[in-house]
């Protein structure tokens, strides 16, 4: 209920009320003369009564002449007759009185209508607030989008760090929105829509929302499944009334979130189709898209980490014109984005940005900050003054290989075989040339499956890989089960998801890399991940059964062969292979430097 509505009720009310006083007063004004019900007593006693009209409460009635006020009709309040006579006896004058029900006639009336009134306004709220059938009633078409002005959002381009290049991009539609007539002065225009594309937690809807922070204009921000209800047609009002919205306080900012639930791709097969609400929401995203002017000052912003199975309508030039890459950190942005998180906690000496940064590769902006949290905590469970690097290097192990599992016990056996495991990992790890360095090795066990685990930290980002790499990389893989094979003679179970990743890598290097001499420089598989990664698709086949067997029997003599390699090593270094695990059988958890000094110690090669 609006404004206007709520003054005329009001109105409504008045004119009851006045009615009601009105109706009073004309009552006591119609020709009938009140008097005491002693002087009714006397007009009787005199014969001066014609005729009477007797109430419950009242005794109306016309004399016989004029009474001093020259009416002949009167009124009076009765009174209990033995009591008056009593009375009158001693010369009291007798008045009856009727105590008053005008205010309890009144509320008897108005309070049912307030009432109904009132509870009619709460439901019509509530439905209009999200409530009731399809998100509210009686606001149906209205978009539910959160209206930010700069103090709200009170994000600036000071609080993202580690996407330089996509703050350089969006810069740009900062200066458009401050001054919108400087870019039409060479004849240039604004892009339509910006798409911001990235990983889960890079920082997209910060980015969107220090846009409007830097521009200080109206930031509209709304999730794409906002848009979608039960009813037909709901999703491309709300479109519309969104748009509507933004004009009318131009310059603004429009953000849609996770575009993707509403912008998917209407092809067969893709996951769209066969839903006419959601495309009709699409249809009419795109109508507006055409149709606001870009002078108007309202600027398009969407995010989204699926781009793959957008709409390509979407993507044309002319409606998001602009994709800005906002992809995970490298070193550098790590380095930028824990120096603006670690600002918020009290530090330690020892803790040093960068080397934080290089423990961290392949971090988000949200597993930064997580992290940072979680170092936090770790000190204050400790009951520690300040959050060391002991804290963030715990912290770290916590989210890359879990909770630590003190309460799981295994038997001595066991152990042993984990031991074993865990250090033929290390140390083939240790002699092969390019590998990752070896961090730490524990037996502790962490995470819902893992018994025990061994760290390397790369010691710079990786773009391109080469075959010697990811050879070397697939024998550090089976290391651990060379070793098993090596002390005990057997194969166990620990090794499962080492020789999955194993399969992945040979399959990879066959099907999708060309470096098979026996099936040249092919690809048979395209990688059907998405465009960001995430869950594999199923792969089309598109080659005949004789080329199948011999893409399984390349896969295969790869993984052989870097097992093959991962045995010689460890038999080369059985010596240390056996008292670094004697070691961390006895002290659950090995530092490199640990592994080190114990090959310097024995005076063999690490």
């Amino acid at each position: 209920m609006d404004k206007k509505t709520t003054f005329n009720v009001w109105y409504f009310v008045a004119a009851f009320v006045g009615i009601l006083l009105l109706q009073s007063v004309i009552a006591g004004f119609v020709g009938t003369q009140p008097i005491s019900y002693s002087e009714f007593q006397q007009l009787l006693r005199d014969g001066k009564v014609a005729e009477v009209a007797v109430s419950d409460r009242f005794i109306t009635g016309v004399v016989k002449e004029a009474l001093p006020g020259g009416q002949t009709r009167f009124s009076t309040t009765r009174v209990e007759e033995g009591f008056a006579d009593e009375l009158g006896r001693f010369g009291v004058k007798v008045t009856g009185q009727i105590e008053s029900t005008f205010l309890r006639d009144l509320l008897s009336w108005v309070v049912p209508v307030a009432l109904f009134v009132g509870i009619w306004w709460f439901v019509m709220r509530r439905m209009a607030a999200g409530g009731g059938l399809g998100g509210g009633l009686m606001s149906i078409g209205k978009s539910r989008a959160k209206v930010y002005v700069e103090t709200d959002t009170g994000v600036t381009f000071a609080d993202v760090a580690g996407v330089d290049e996509a703050k350089e991009e969006l810069q740009e539609v900062v200066d458009f929105l401050r001054d919108p007539g400087r870019y039409g002065r060479l004849g240039g225009r604004m892009p339509k829509g910006v798409l911001l594309v990235g990983p889960p937690g890079t920082g997209k809807t910060l980015l969107a929302k220090a846009v409007a922070g830097e521009a200080k204009v109206p930031f509209f921000s709304i999730s794409g499944s906002e848009f979608v209800e039960m009813f037909v047609g709901v999703g491309a009002a709300r479109v519309r009334d969104l748009f509507e919205q933004a004009r009318t306080r131009a310059p603004a900012i429009i953000f849609i979130d996770e575009l993707d639930a509403m912008g998917r791709s209407r092809m067969p097969g893709l996951g769209g189709g066969g839903n006419d609400e959601k495309e009709q929401t699409l249809n009419q995203l795109l109508v507006e898209l055409d149709g606001f002017d870009t002078k108007s000052g309202v600027v398009l912003l969407a995010a989204t980490n699926r781009p793959e199975i957008l709409d390509p309508a979407l993507l044309r030039a002319g409606r998001f014109d602009r994709q800005v890459l906002v992809d995970k950190p490298d070193k550098k942005g790590r380095i930028q984005i824990l120096g603006v998180h670690m600002k918020k906690i009290q530090l330690a000496p020892d803790v040093n940005e960068e080397q934080v940064a290089a423990l961290t590769p392949g971090f988000t902006g949200a597993d930064l900050a997580n992290l940072v949290n979680e170092a936090a905590l770790l000190a204050t469970r400790r009951d520690g003054e300040a959050v060391g690097m002991a804290d963030f290097n715990n912290a770290i192990e916590r989210i890359i290989a879990g909770l630590e599992k003190r309460n799981r016990i295994l038997n001595p056996k066991e152990r042993e075989i984990v031991a074993f495991h865990e250090m033929g990992h290390a140390l083939v790890a240790m002699a092969l040339p390019g590998s990752d360095p070896v961090h730490k090795v524990s037996i502790i066990p962490r995470g819902i499956g893992a018994l025990g685990y061994t760290i390397q930290r790369p010691t710079e980002d990786r773009y391109v890989v080469t075959r010697e790499e990811l050879e070397g990389k697939m024998a550090v893989l089976l290391g651990g089960r060379a070793a098993e094979w090596i002390v005990f003679h057997h194969l166990s179970t620990g090794a499962a998801d080492d020789l999955r990743r194993v399969t992945e890598i040979a399959r990879a290097m066959v099907v999708q890399y060309g470096m098979s001499p026996d099936l040249g420089h092919v690809t048979y598989e395209r990688d059907q991940r998405g465009f960001l990664g995430g869950m594999a698709l199923p792969a089309e086949r598109a080659y005949a059964d004789s080329t199948a067997s011999t893409i399984d029997r390349e896969v295969h003599d790869i993984a052989e062969r870097a097992f093959g390699r991962a045995v010689a090593v460890l038999t080369e270094r059985r010596i240390l292979l056996d008292a670094t695990a004697r070691k961390l059988l006895a002290q659950e958890t090995l530092e490199a430097g640990d592994i080190t000094a114990i090959a310097a110690e024995m005076q063999v090669p690490a």
